[in-house]
Parts: structure tokens; sequence; C-alpha cells
């Protein structure tokens, strides 16, 4: 993984990367905004196909900032699930993770999936470790993860984004736990300007995406390739 440092192109163009990514996502907080799509009806597609699905956002995200996914995947059959109770997702991973192993066992979900961004993926990780006893959740898709933390995360006061700094106890914990790492499918792009270390997992299954940036690549074709393969199978891919 390259360092996002180090980017080719120099200065002008990562502060273009940047700012079509912050576009990115001041639209997609807006549409969610307005959004009047009901969780109920997402949970209940026509004509259900593959697993259910969790969506779990990052920091500073509702549910609703990950309804383009939403969107797609239920279009092709998929009962998706998300997680109001999160709120904007500042709390600590070990408090999200908790909300989430509630969730599945509420809805006595089997064989799930976790989509999850960013933070999202960190408190996914944390689930399939100790809040998943019944082994409710069969895999995970995190894009744009910081399985490692972030050395940024130094640069900020608020607890939210502190929570990443690479030596912070939930950050280290998890990356020494590697039992779940092969049930984890880390998306990534090759330039995250949130994560310059990357979001590499020892022992996942890793994937590399052309979009650079942490948001944008949410939108990659790729990654909404690689969900429908995983999660609805190569006979509705192309539908």
């Amino acid at each position: 993984m390259r360092d996002a440092t180090k980017a080719p192109g120099g200065l002008l163009r990562q502060t273009w990367w940047r700012a079509r990514d912050y576009a990115a996502v001041l639209a997609w907080q807006a549409s969610g905004l307005v959004s009047r799509v009901d969780p109920e009806t997402l949970r209940r597609p026509e004509n259900p196909v593959g697993p259910p699905v969790v969506l779990v956002p990052g920091v500073y995200e509702s549910w609703h900032f990950l309804l383009p996914l939403a969107t797609l995947l239920h279009g092709h059959g998929v009962r998706v699930h998300v997680l109001p109770d999160l709120g904007t997702n500042r709390r600590p991973v070990l408090r999200g993770a908790s909300v989430l192993g509630r969730y599945l066992a509420a809805h006595d979900l089997r064989d799930v999936v976790v989509v999850a961004h960013s933070k999202g993926g960190l408190i996914g990780k944390l689930a399939m470790l100790r809040e998943d006893p019944d082994g409710r959740t069969a895999s995970m898709i995190a894009v744009n993860t910081p399985f490692a933390g972030s050395s940024y995360a130094r640069w900020f006061v608020t607890p939210a984004v502190r929570a990443f700094i690479p030596s912070d106890a939930t950050i280290v914990a998890l990356d020494a736990e590697r039992t779940v790492n092969h049930r984890i499918t880390s998306v990534y792009s090759w330039w995250d300007p949130h994560i310059p270390a990357g979001s590499s997992l020892d022992g996942a299954t890793e994937v590399v995406l052309d979009t650079p940036g942490h948001f944008r690549p949410l939108a990659d074709p790729r990654l909404h390739e690689l969900l429908l393969l995983r999660i609805v199978g190569p006979q509705l891919r192309g539908s």
C-alpha cells in the first residue's frame, strides 16, 4: 500500500482528489438528510436473494450515508439492515460493536454479511470477536478501514477521531487478534488521505481500488461489482 503523502502528481493533484472526496461527502450527507427511505423497506425486498446484510458506517456518518449501497443491494433483492442506534457513530468502537451484536440477536439474523466503511470495519471486527457468541456473522466486507489506526488522528482533539491513534488500546488489541481476519475482505483505495499506512489486514482478502480518496471509493464500480458477486451471486450481477 502506498503512503498517501507520496501519491504521484504532487500537491495539486492531491488537493483535487481531496476536493472531490469531500464534495462526495457533502452530496451524500445532503441526500441522506432529505431521504424518506424507511429502514423497514430496506429489510423487505420483493424477492429476497442471498444472505442478509448489515451496513455499518464510519465516524460522523449516520446510516443514511451508506444509502447508495443500501439502494444498490436492495434493488437486487438483498435484505439490507441498518443501525439507527449508532447515530452518527461518534461513540467508542466497543459501544458500536455492542449495538451491532444486540441488533443481530434481536432480529435473529444468520449468515450475515457486514458491509462497513472506515470505523465501521473496526466495529464489525470487534463484534465478530466479542459480540457474536452464536456466530451470526459469516463475513465482512470493509471499505477503507484503519485496521492499524491512522497517524493523522494525533492531530485532532476530538475523542471520536483520536480513537484511531495507532497506540490506542482498542486499535492495538484488534490488530493483534487475527482469528477472524480470514472472514474479512478489506477493500481500500490505493491512495487514502485519511489512512496513510493503508488498510491492509494480515490474513484477510484484499482488494485495491483505483478511485483515490477515503469516501469516493464507496462509489467505485469495482466495489459494487464485488458486493453483488459476493452477496447476490453472478446470476444477477449485471441486472
